[in-house]
């Protein structure tokens, strides 16, 4: 029995978003960086990096603060 989550189904996650989100965790750990190592580097809590790769938040001001902190370019996150 599997409990993996469908995160296309999660409550305010839209496919571009997970997409985004997925992108992000993928951009953060090829950085070596741990959630935590990003939310300190951010200013943004676990929680808030947590949701925004689970795709249930997209808001540009963090995703700009993200990329800054992963040395990425913004685009990076939109084109997902």
């Amino acid at each position: 029995m599997s409990f993996k989550k469908d995160l296309t189904k999660a409550p305010g996650a839209s496919l571009s978003r997970v997409n985004i989100g997925a992108t992000i965790k993928q951009s953060r750990e090829t950085a070596g960086y741990s959630v935590d190592d990003l939310s300190v580097t951010t200013g943004l809590t676990e929680i808030e990096i947590s949701k925004i790769e689970l795709g249930a938040d997209a808001d540009p001001a963090k995703l700009q603060r993200i990329a800054a902190a992963l040395q990425v370019s913004p685009q990076t996150f939109n084109a997902a």
